[in-house]
């Protein structure tokens, strides 16, 4: 928003400063005796309006503080001469001006940093698409928290789509956290974004990330900065919904969880190889896993920034722990729960981003529509 444009709030704070500046005026007004008047504290007034005002009512602020010590130095003060006068004047003519300035100066600081926000949440769908996600019979709620102050994207990535080959999932985290690991975390997300759709096989898909990945740390030394690495856990799930099949591949990724029959359990399926960036230190191809999901199951992946997460005392988020007791929650409810959870234990001091996803298949539409009437009514 434009400096010149006023932006209309502060009303409370307006008019009690103006109360306290004609208050202290009277009370002056009617006390000739003290050398020293309450008024020459009055500066406060318009300089706080600058910081809390718009530009139209810090104006009237200036004004009215203008006029009141104008009259307080002028017909207040019998024993100053004219030099004397000429100089308070002049001192509240500056705080008055300086106020306006410094009121204008944050407004286009503030229309500065809406305008970066608005490109910062530009990048952000671009990169990662809001959640929830929806891709064919799934859904994924979750959310995403940067731990760089500030920072709305940062080192993890995210991404569910709907492929020829089925459904295909991947939950990342680049080594570093916030700006720095952007760059990173976009190549590796544009590539599995490609290859997800045209490769056969999970071990394909992270291949072409790696060689994605690869490709930036060659242009990153090249122009002196560091290299990085990418641990990512990619699923696919295939075959009618009755009975469906799966697998899954874990690039130096930690484990997931699986809610089945409203028990929680840990799965590591699919471990055992290294992240991306370093796949040419391993002595052989990743391989995949297979995996056998249920219709019902439930399947929650996450970062490290949440199960490395620590309390006021320095243990870990028990993030195993706080699912058992959330099994009965709907998804949407259940990542809310979660985040509230998590924010709470660490006092909302993260120490690296933290992503959660809380995948499962979709209702049919005829069991949606009565969960929402039930919801309504």
């Amino acid at each position: 928003m434009p400096a010149n444009r006023p932006v209309e709030r502060g009303s409370g704070t307006t008019v009690l400063l103006i109360v306290v500046i004609l208050v202290v005026t009277a009370l002056d007004a009617t006390d000739v005796g003290p050398e020293l008047h309450q008024s020459a504290f009055l500066g406060i007034a318009p300089l706080y309006a600058a910081l809390r005002c718009s530009y139209r009512r810090t104006l009237l602020v200036a004004a009215v503080y203008l006029v009141c010590l104008s009259y307080v130095d002028s017909f207040t003060v019998p024993d100053w001469g004219l030099a004397s006068r000429i100089v308070a004047l002049f001192g509240a003519l500056l705080v008055a001006v300086f106020s306006l300035v410094l009121c204008r100066t944050r407004l286009q600081r503030e229309a500065l940093h809406a305008r970066t926000s608005l490109v910062a949440d530009t990048v952000q769908r671009a990169m990662l698409r809001e959640l929830p996600l929806t891709a064919g019979p799934v859904e994924a709620y979750g959310f995403y928290v940067s731990a760089q102050e500030g920072a709305r994207v940062g080192g993890d990535i995210y991404e569910a789509v709907e492929t020829p080959h089925g459904l295909r999932l991947m939950i990342g985290d680049v080594q570093g956290k916030g700006m720095p690991a952007i760059g990173a975390g976009l190549e590796v997300l544009a590539s599995f974004r490609e290859a997800a759709h045209h490769q056969d096989t999970l071990e394909s898909v992270a291949e072409r990330m790696e060689q994605a990945l690869t490709r930036y740390n060659a242009r990153s030394v090249e122009q002196g900065t560091d290299e990085r690495f990418v641990t990512a856990l990619l699923m696919e799930i295939s075959g009618p919904a009755g009975t469906p099949r799966g697998r899954v591949l874990s690039c130096g990724h930690i484990p997931y969880y699986l809610v089945r029959g409203g028990e929680v359990h840990e799965r590591r399926d699919g471990e055992g190889w290294l992240p991306l960036g370093l796949g040419g230190l391993g002595g052989e191809p990743r391989r995949s896993v297979r995996i056998h999901p249920r219709p019902d199951d439930w399947v929650v992946l996450c970062t490290d920034g949440v199960t490395e997460a620590r309390g006021a005392d320095g243990t870990f988020y028990p993030l195993a722990e706080r699912l058992a007791g959330w099994t009965d929650l709907e998804p949407a409810e259940l990542a809310r729960t979660l985040r509230t959870d998590l924010e709470g234990f660490t006092g909302g001091r993260l120490l690296d981003d933290a992503t959660v996803l809380v995948v499962r298949r979709r209702a049919p539409a005829d069991t949606q529509l009565s969960m929402a009437r039930a919801a309504a009514a």
